[in-house]
This record gives C-alpha cells, structure tokens and sequence, in this order.
C-alpha cells in the first residue's frame, strides 16, 4: 500500500503521521506532492536578522478546543533524539508566558474600556438566538441578515471580529459555530486571557519538528511537483482513484493508484495566490487560474455533486480577502511606545485593535524572540487590516494601494507616534502581504457546498484541510486540518479509534452562567 497526500500543509503532514502511527503505513510509502518549494501551507515563516522576518499570520490557541492538534503535538519530539515533545514545550511556554491584552480596543491613539461588550437589548437576543437555534436556521445566511448595523460598531463585535478575522457578509452558520466553540472565552474577550500560543512561530515550533520526524520515517516530499488531474474509474459501484498527473521541472508524469493505495487531498487554500510587497511597493495579486490552487479541486468536483462547489468559496475576492504586515526593526524606539499598548512583564498583551481606522487595523507584538534566530537587537510586530480597500485616514490611499512603509505610517500615525515617525521608519523593515483567499472559508455556505471527508462513492479518496465538511467544527483553525486528517485516515483504514470530542461549552452550568453574566450584564 502507497498513500498520496496532495498538497502540502499541515493536514497532509498530520494525515502522514497518524498513517504512520496509527496505520503502521511505512514512511517510505507514503508521497506528499507541494506545488511550491515550501513546505507548511499557511504555517509559514521566515527570516533572518540580519534581512527582515515576514510571516502571512499567526494562530492563537486555547486549551479547551485544541484536543485534535494536542494529539499530534503530543508524539512528535521537539527534536531528533529528545524525549520532550511539542506539547511538552507547548505547555511550558505558556505556564511562563500568559497573555494580558493591556490595550484590546483602541480609539484617538487613547485605550477604552472594553470590558462592556456595549450590546443593546436586541443585539443580546440575537446573540442568545446564534447559540440556541438549529444550524440549518442560518444556511445560506450572512452574519448581517440576523443583525443590525449598530451591532457591527459594538466592542463586543470589534474584539470577536478581530480575533477570528468575521467580516458582517460571511456565514451566520460559521458565526454559530464559532460561539458554540469558544463561549468559555466570552469573559476573556477583552483580555484574551484564555488565548495560547506557541513558543516561536508555528512553522518553527509545529511544522519543521514535525517534517523533520516524518523524513526521518523516510516519509518521500515531492516538492515543486504540480497536481493537475486526479483520474478516477468506477470499481464495483464506487469510483476510486487510479491515477495522479502531476508536472515536475516542466515534465509531466503519471502516478499509477492501485487498488490498495490512498489518496488524500487538501482542496483550496486560504493563503493561495498571496502577493507580497516591500518598504516601497504594495502587493499586486494576481490571480491565474492555471496556478490556483482551487483549480484541481474544480476538475475533480465537476459532474460529482457529492464533492462539493469550490465556486462558492473562490468566486468573490473581494469577499474573501485581507491584509497583513510584518514588520522588523533594528531600533528600540516603536517597541518603547508600544510598550502600553502591546506588552506585559511576562508574555504578550494579545492583540491591540484600533477601531477608528477604516482599515480596521490589528496590531500584536509576540514575545521576544518570535524566531529562533532572532538576536536581542531586533524586534518585530505583525498586523492586518479586515477592509484592505478603504481609504486610510492618514494616508489616503487604499491599504491594498499602500506600501509597507505607508501601511506603518498609517499605524503609528493612529497611535499618535507621528513625533517618531522618521526615527521609526529609518530601521523599520514592514512587508505587507495581500491574501485573495484568506477567508475564503467563512462565505455564506449551505449544507453540501464543502464535501465530506470521506465523500459518498468513493473507496480510496479523502478530502482534507479547511474545505471539507467536518460537522460542528470550525474552520480556519489547525485544529480543523488535523481532525480532517484524524477522520480521513482512521477512516481509510477502518481504525477503531476514538477521536477525540468536539468541545461543547454549552454542556457546563459554569460556561452559561458566566456567558449570560457577561452577555446580559
């Protein structure tokens, strides 16, 4: 038996260690083909001090839902020949580091107080509503045909918008899910007390232990290896995988799938097609279809109704996409000022919000050092903007327009660090990245638009990652790919073994009160 993982991103990397674990698949028979030359998907990072340091995101974690991710972590040692694993320094980490948003909200360079979520009497029914009715109440429905415009300028949705990246037309299905799955953190929201995160970046802390384990199980990386078709024939009333096409160095080959083999593929991606800027230009997407990474999954849905629509995800852009920023400094003097704003003795103060930038900017200062490499002397900060095509108040271009020195300037400028500004930007080093796709998981959706992990039919196909159909989950999270990987190969290979539960808060006496506690008071 030869398993093929499509893609690769931490759904394929974890589906090839449960093969591994779980189903005594050896590493030398298992391929994992990547499009690019980089391996983690969205869990990127990179740098050096003595260039600059740019990552597309950060994932924040909690304790309470992270259970599938937690497994992974558990049996991957944090490197070759120790016995301390992932989750050891995981947990470690955050016993030393805890996060205390100091300055969750900001307005006119000035923190408001926003332990009060400022919900009216109705807004406060329509949030109990999103918890209490059926799913199949909100398919097919945005998040504002349930709520009214004056919702969207309450702190409660500006610090839950800015933490999971809503925008008011994405789904009222993914809303209700979301509230379902982290309502034990209504209370932490304005501190994100309950927010996690690992010791460096996650490539660095998840992604290169984990690739390193896998290569050394003799796990077979097809890197710069493209994809193009999926060939399926009928077997028996199913349909099966019998063939992968797929271009390496301008040469196409062919991949016979046999009877006995797996295939496993992430269809879709939320950082495809990224485009990067500089200090002096802004990023310029372009969007081909030949290099989209929907493409695939587009071919192999077409006449399989069961397979889903990748059209509803990848149609509208400018639905779907935002914008970050990394920046690196080799001077202390934007550190010192956002001291107030962004740091505590120990940890990090989350994420600091500036709500009257029509950008709608985030900012997070992690802990020192974030990379590995990093030297004493250089700092950084990452941040995004949910409306990239607003006019900035400062600078009065689009965000997606902007450089990263202008995206900078229009920072500091709301902060009221304009006194500073030069001295700033002569160490300062800001990338900003333009991601078409970034939420491309959250659009208003119905049930069969994402297939199944396992779809109907089929006998040696799975599909994993963010666009598949896991029920009661939330997607753009690790957690997410990692259960998707957990129920494809357990299922593939009819292994009994309990996955682990789905957290429902609802379930606790303690979790509800302190939710109306904080929603109604």
């Amino acid at each position: 038996m030869k398993a093929c993982l499509i893609g690769g991103g931490i759904a394929s990397l974890a589906s090839a260690a449960y093969l591994i674990k779980d189903g005594n698949i050896p590493g030398e028979s298992i391929y994992i083909f990547e499009e690019s030359g980089d391996i983690g998907g969205s869990l990127d990072a990179k740098g050096t001090p003595e260039t600059r340091y740019v990552s597309r995101g950060g994932r924040m974690f909690t304790n309470d839902v992270y259970k599938c991710m937690f497994d992974l972590m558990s049996f991957i040692p944090l490197e070759k020949g120790s016995r301390k694993t992932l989750l050891d320094d995981y947990n470690e980490f955050n016993e030393e580091a805890r996060v205390n948003a100091k300055a969750r909200l900001v307005a006119g360079g000035k923190t408001i107080d926003s332990s009060n979520f400022g919900l009216s009497a109705i807004d406060k029914i329509n949030i109990l509503k999103m918890i209490s009715l059926p799913e199949s109440f909100f398919h097919d429905t945005a998040i504002n045909d349930h709520f009214s415009e004056d919702f969207f300028k309450t702190n409660f949705w500006f610090e839950w918008c800015t933490i999971f990246a809503f925008e008011p037309w994405h789904s009222a299905v993914e809303f209700q899910r979301y509230a379902l799955r982290f309502v034990q953190e209504f209370p932490n929201m304005s501190t994100m007390a309950g927010v996690r995160y690992t010791r460096y970046t996650q490539y660095e802390s998840i992604i290169l232990p984990l690739v390193e384990w896998l290569k050394e199980k003799g796990v077979n990386f097809l890197m710069d290896s493209r994809v193009t078709y999926i060939d399926f024939i009928k077997d028996e009333g199913t349909e099966r995988v019998n063939k992968i096409v797929f271009s390496r160095g301008g040469i196409v080959e062919e991949l016979t799938v046999d009877e006995k083999d797996l295939v496993f593929f992430t269809n879709g991606s939320m950082t495809g097609n990224s485009a990067f800027g500089d200090k002096q230009m802004a990023p310029v997407i372009k969007i081909d279809t030949q290099n989209d990474s929907f493409a695939l999954w587009k071919k192999v849905a077409e006449g399989r109704p069961q397979f889903g629509k990748p059209e509803v995800f990848s149609s509208d852009i400018d639905k779907s996409k935002w914008e970050s920023f990394s920046v690196t400094l080799k001077d202390r003097t934007l550190m010192n000022l956002l001291a107030p704003f962004s740091q505590t003795e120990k940890g990090a103060g989350g994420i600091t919000t500036i709500i009257d930038s029509n950008w709608l900017i985030s900012i997070g200062v992690p802990p020192h050092p974030h990379f590995k490499n990093q030297t004493d002397n250089v700092y950084g900060l990452w941040g995004y903007g949910l409306y990239p095509d607003k006019e900035g108040n400062f600078v009065h271009k689009k965000m997606s327009e902007c450089s990263g020195e202008e995206i900078l300037t229009e920072v500091c400028s709301h902060l009221g660090f304009q006194k500073e500004l030069p001295e700033i930007l002569k160490s300062a080093d800001s990338v900003p990245c333009m991601m078409p796709y970034i939420t491309s998981q959250f659009m208003v959706r119905k049930n069969g638009d994402r297939p199944e992990v396992l779809p109907a039919g089929t006998k040696n196909f799975a599909f994993i990652g963010q666009f598949c159909e896991i029920p009661n989950d939330i997607v753009f999270t690790v957690e997410y790919s990692i259960r998707s990987a957990m129920i494809a190969v357990r299922g593939l290979l009819n292994i009994d073994k309990k996955i682990p539960d789905i957290y429902q808060g609802l379930y606790s006496p303690t979790v509800i009160k302190d939710l109306l506690r904080t929603v109604l008071g």
